[in-house]
């Protein structure tokens, strides 16, 4: 602060109901397609974490149990 500057206090803001909800929609539609590319990172991180984890455990011999599959009718 410069010397003579008073701390300044904010009593009260103006904005019209309409304009918050619009401000709401466009946030709940920008936040679509941030779920979207946040989703699809999440599936990469984890699918490369998988794929490291069977080539360990066929370096290390380690046997990797068979997924079962449901009878057919």
């Amino acid at each position: 602060m410069t010397d003579g500057a008073e701390p300044v206090t904010i009593r009260d803001i103006d904005v019209p109901f309409w304009r918050i909800v619009m401000i709401l929609i466009k946030w709940s539609i920008a936040a679509i397609p941030a779920a979207i590319i946040v989703g699809i990172l999440y599936a990469v991180i984890f699918g490369l974490i998988g794929g490291l984890a069977v080539g360990v455990m066929e370096v290390l011999g380690i046997a990797i149990p068979d997924v079962p599959t449901p009878p057919t009718p």
